[in-house]
Order: C-alpha cells, then sequence, then structure tokens
C-alpha cells in the first residue's frame, strides 16, 4: 500500500485491553488492565502517554498516511526506544498532541506539531479497532477527550495592592497549595485561573515547600513571578494517570515574550543574514542570525540580530548542528520560514523551564 512515513511516534492495538497508567506503578512501567467495553460497540477509551527523550534520540516511531486506512496511524515502534517503553502500539490512531486535537488535520502539519514539540510531547492516542468503529457509528472523536489538559504558565507583575492572589494550603502538609485570586488584580489579568493549584514558582517546583517557604519564596522575587498553575481538572487528569504536569507542556500564551515566525523569499542578493553557532545562555550550543543586511528579505521579515533560530519549516532544530541546519535553511531554493526567539526571551523560557525551546508558546 502507497503511504507517506515521517520518522515520530508510535502506538498499540487493542479493543477491549486498554493500557491505563497506574499511579502507584509509575511513568515507565504502565499498569495492563483488562476492562470491560461499557457501550458494547466495540469503541474503547483514548490512552494518553507522555513521551520524553534526549535530543539525539527520536520519539522511537513513524507516523503513517496510508491508503484504504483512515487517520495518522502509528508504525514501526523501534525496540526499546521511547514509545515502547510508554505503552504505544502498532495501529494507534493519534487524536491529540499536546492537548490540540489533530484527528482532521493535514498529515504533514501533524508532524510539524510533532517535531514543533521537541524533547517532549503529549499523545492521546485510541486504538485501531476502537477508532474503526468510532468513525463506522458517526462519532465525534473530539468529544471523547477532555476539553483542556494543559496546564497553563502565567507572569505576573505586582502593583501597590500586591500580586493579587492569596495561597491556601491545608494545615500540616507541604507542597499543596491553591490560589484565590483578586479579581481584576495583577494575577486576574495574566490569567491565572481561581482555585487552581500552584505547582511551581519561578521554574522551581514547589512540591517541597511549607507555607512559609513558599511565602518567603514570593518575597525574594520582586515585583514579578511566574508561576506554573493546573485547575482541579487538569490536576486529577495527570495525578490519575501517573503523568508529571511540566513547564513544556504548558499553554504559555499569556506570556510577555512571544516567539516569531519569520518568512523568507529569498532576493537577487540572497536572504541577506549569517547563520552562527554560539553557546547558549541555559547550557548547550544554538543557531544564531547574525549581520542582518538593511533592506534585505531577513531584515524585512522582522529579522533581528542576536535572534536564537528554533525551528525550520515547521521543524524543531533542536540536536541538529551548524551544517544540518544551515541544509535545513537551503533544502527550499528559494524561500524559508524559521521560528526565532530573540535573547530575553529565550532566556526567560529556560528559567521557567521550557530547556531553552518554548515552541509550545505557540
Amino acid at each position: 500500500a502507497a503511504m507517506k512515513q515521517t520518522k515520530g511516534l508510535e502506538g498499540d492495538k487493542m479493543s477491549i485491553i486498554k493500557f491505563e497508567f497506574n499511579p502507584k506503578v509509575g511513568i515507565d512501567n504502565p499498569a495492563l488492565t483488562l476492562t470491560e467495553d461499557t457501550d458494547g460497540e466495540g469503541v474503547g477509551e483514548p490512552r494518553f502517554y507522555l513521551l520524553t527523550k534526549e535530543s539525539t534520540e527520536t520519539f522511537g516511531f513513524c507516523l503513517h498516511e496510508e491508503l484504504g486506512c483512515q487517520g495518522h496511524v502509528i508504525r514501526q515502534i523501534e525496540l526499546g526506544g521511547v514509545a515502547q517503553r510508554r505503552g504505544l502500539q502498532d495501529g494507534d490512531r493519534l487524536l491529540q498532541v499536546n492537548g490540540h486535537f489533530v484527528d482532521h488535520m493535514d498529515h504533514l502539519r501533524v508532524v510539524q506539531k510533532i517535531k514543533a514539540s521537541g524533547n517532549q510531547v503529549l499523545l492521546a492516542v485510541l486504538d485501531g479497532d476502537s477508532y474503526e468503529a468510532a468513525k463506522s457509528l458517526g462519532r465525534d472523536l473530539s468529544q471523547m477527550l477532555p476539553d483542556d489538559i494543559r496546564p497553563r504558565l502565567c507572569h505576573v507583575t505586582r502593583d501597590k495592592s500586591g500580586f493579587g492572589f492569596s495561597v491556601s494550603c491545608p494545615e500540616g502538609t507541604k507542597g499543596t497549595f491553591q490560589l484565590s485570586v483578586l479579581q481584576d488584580g495583577p494575577a486576574d489579568r495574566a490569567g491565572v485561573p481561581p482555585g487552581c493549584w500552584l505547582l511551581e514558582l519561578n521554574g522551581d517546583s514547589v512540591k517541597s515547600y511549607s507555607h512559609t517557604q513558599l511565602t518567603r519564596k514570593l518575597k525574594q522575587s520582586g515585583s514579578k513571578v511566574t508561576l506554573l498553575v493546573a485547575s482541579s481538572a487538569v490536576e486529577e487528569f495527570y495525578r490519575l494517570r501517573g503523568l508529571r504536569v511540566t513547564a513544556a507542556l504548558a499553554d504559555a500564551s499569556r506570556l510577555p515574550f512571544k516567539v516569531r515566525e519569520l518568512h523568507l523569499v529569498k532576493g537577487p542578493a540572497g536572504y541577506g543574514f549569517l547563520l552562527k553557532e554560539d553557546d547558549c545562555s541555559s547550557g548547550g550550543v544554538g543557531q544564531f542570525l547574525w549581520e542582518v543586511d538593511e533592506g534585505l528579505p531577513a531584515e524585512q521579515a522582522g529579522m533581528k540580530e542576536g535572534d536564537r533560530v528554533l525551528a525550520v519549516n515547521g521543524e524543531s532544530i533542536e540536536g541538529l548542528d551548524h551544517e544540518q541546519t544551515v541544509h535545513r535553511i537551503r533544502a527550499r531554493e528559494d524561500q524559508v520560514t524559521l521560528l526565532v526567539i530573540d535573547p530575553a526571551g529565550d532566556e526567560f523560557y529556560h528559567s521557567v523551564g521550557f530547556g531553552g525551546t518554548p515552541l509550545l508558546c505557540l
């Protein structure tokens, strides 16, 4: 059968036998649970997998678009790879990437979403038999998934009344902090949901903090704090599946620093910039833009000297060296699309746990 094939992720094929995460077992050891097919129509439940890899690794599977087969199909699961260790199975259909429903999307766009995730991605899949059964019944697959499974990163700037939130903690416990948010105050304007749970403060986990320690840390933050928070529903979603909530999966759309997408069309004198490999403030090396020529396509697209390249033509360059990045830029003869971030934004995202690759803030 003809197919499109792109390196990416994997899944598994089960109709009544379903993989479920047992918090007591842990992320690396999913428990296999036999469950009854309660609807009598052969449609199981979506399964969620948090895949984390090193920069030199792949996620250990391929994503296929196949003739005569509906959906984005997970194939070629690498023996001993990240996907297999988490429990993805051959034939699974990919429904969601980092909380975004993708079943209706173009195949290449879905692949780009996965690659843009960098070293961590959260997938929702449905076994192949259940997927086919749901399609035959005309079910809306998006309705099988929770509305919002992303934690939220919020950057709060103090005003004369303070940060605009208060913290409650059960007596005698550590690391369990719920926020009450003042309406129209700084926290509310920064997008902090009322009644949410605080997970990280300025990039550091609060799991081991007492209420006194947290209060001290807030005072030491000065006029600005960055909070990783989750609603009760989101916190419960991760907890029940034994998954760890991380900043890399967060909705960062409310943060002050934005990545920028630059679309360049080559002119007679070229693009008008140089690419240089240099040390990142977050550690490791990165690819930076320098010597942006006045009046040429790079400057016209909004490129600034010192910008760091995060992705080329929709694909993350995490783990690529200088020559590989140049090859990606030259892959299309007369145009290229770059995802970049300025130095201040780069340092900020690293400080709050994005590891220097804030692709999920799109």
